[in-house]
């Protein structure tokens, strides 16, 4: 290691978790940008005449390449430093923030959406990196809390996009929800060259550009075959074959590598394989249903943009009071019990959102489901990342998190295209019920793959 590893404790730092917070910031900005987006997208689609697809891949473009350029911020930011790479990611992110606010049409917004997805990769990635350095093992207090901290900012941002975001676009217009990032990645220019001290290592991880293709190719063809309209079954099924068969030459190619960039051995054991499918069920079950929703309300209940925000919150707030009691019951039940019933409980608020669809019942009944399905996500979202990162060696433990964040946001990215997909033909109500199979799908995983600890 060189540079000066404790830099963010001395200078300017005037209590110990400055820098947990400033990097809370970071984490907040991107994650807000996540969904932020979801409520404007029928805007969106009328402002650019998008179909169903197009609309979907302002979410996607995003998704798509803070999952693919995940793993090379990281190999990045060990071998040029972190707070550089934290620096370069603001500076993208902001550019990118610019550019979707000027965006004419499609390709230029998607462009720069996937643009702005890999900024918040190296945003991502080198700010976590300086928030482990900062807060070494040896100070485990100071280290749970900047975690924390982090996590609490972050999950926040995420679950208030949409309505924020319908508050935005309502008010200033859907290009302020991406031009508003510009001030705030000033204030976070300014305080990371403040708070955060530079570190890197002294021989640098290999960059595995194969590897980065395989796996973004992975998660892209079956999202691209499943939103492209017009094709027949044959052209969709091959998009997904060829996404499979990139799938399992990364896994060729990451057995055969000194240093691989995936632990493989947390695919082929029972508990982790657990916590990988609980991740995607998330994903699909929750994260990606978050997109539809907005397009559902507006056109079924004929709210406009801002009350759609509003009613969001049905849908997020849970997402934020429930974490805590998540834990309480980890604690007192076990990981598979909570896990468990909270995926139960989320596939019973989506089948409600199905029912509600296919019926075309009141806005309460809407509201109530919306509420029930956020509730069982609630109380899993903040832990399975850590329940994934304890599954792995304690050498491997930044991969294991950088794993977790990929599956995420490439379960979410398949979830937006497979919903899509199922909606264009048959439905939003069949779109839910595909979501509440996914979350149903989740509850057998935790229930037979995972130990009562973990």
């Amino acid at each position: 290691m060189s540079d000066n590893a404790s830099a963010a404790h001395t200078g300017l730092l005037t209590h110990p978790m400055t820098p947990a917070w400033v990097l809370a910031l970071a984490v907040c900005l991107t994650q807000f940008d996540v969904t932020a987006a979801a409520v404007a997208l029928p805007v969106i689609r009328a402002e650019l005449d998008f179909s169903l697809a197009a609309t979907a891949w302002v979410m996607d473009a995003y998704s798509l390449a803070f999952a693919g350029t995940l793993f090379a911020a990281g190999a990045l930011a060990d071998r040029f430093g972190r707070r550089r790479l934290l620096l370069a990611g603001n500076g993208i992110f902001a550019l990118a923030s610019l550019l979707c606010g000027l965006a004419w049409d499609g390709p230029s917004l998607w462009a720069a959406r996937a643009l702005q997805g890999a900024g918040a990769a190296c945003f991502i990635t080198g700010g976590l990196a300086a928030v482990s350095l900062a807060y070494p093992v040896s100070l485990p207090a100071d280290r749970a809390r900047a975690y924390g901290i982090i996590g609490v900012t972050g999950g926040a941002a995420m679950a208030l996009g949409p309505t924020l975001g319908g508050l935005i676009a309502a008010h200033v217009g859907w290009r302020w929800i991406f031009l508003v990032n510009l001030p705030i990645c000033a204030v976070s220019e300014y305080a990371v060259r403040r708070v955060i001290g530079e570190t890197r290592d002294e021989i640098g991880r290999p960059l595995d550009l194969l590897g980065v293709a395989l796996l973004t190719l992975a998660i892209a063809l079956p999202v691209q075959a499943l939103l492209q309209e017009g094709t027949d079954k044959l052209w969709r099924w091959s998009g997904v074959a060829l996404g499979l068969a990139c799938a399992v030459l990364l896994v060729l190619q990451q057995r055969r590598r000194a240093q691989p960039m995936l632990e493989l051995a947390l695919f082929t054991r029972r508990a982790p394989l657990g916590i990988i499918i609980l991740l995607f069920s998330l994903s699909i079950g929750y994260w990606a249903v978050l997109v539809y929703l907005p397009l559902w309300l507006l056109a079924t209940y004929a709210l406009d943009t801002q009350q759609a925000g509003l009613a969001m919150l049905a849908a997020t707030l849970p997402m934020l009071v429930l974490p805590p009691l998540g834990v309480r019951l980890t604690q007192r039940h076990g990981w598979r019990a909570n896990f468990t019933g909270g995926m139960l409980l989320l596939s019973f608020g989506t089948v409600g959102l199905a029912a509600v669809a296919v019926l075309k019942a009141d806005l309460f009944w809407a509201l109530a489901a919306m509420m029930i399905a956020a509730s069982g996500a609630g109380l899993s979202n903040s832990q399975v990342s850590g329940a994934l990162v304890a599954q792995a060696p304690a050498d491997r433990a930044g991969m294991a998190s950088a794993l977790a964040t990929v599956l995420r946001q490439g379960g979410y990215a398949l979830g937006i295209g497979l919903l899509g997909a199922i909606s264009v033909v048959a439905g939003y109500g069949s779109g839910f019920a595909a979501a509440a199979l996914a979350a149903l799908l989740g509850a057998v995983a935790a229930a037979l793959c995972l130990p009562r600890q973990i």
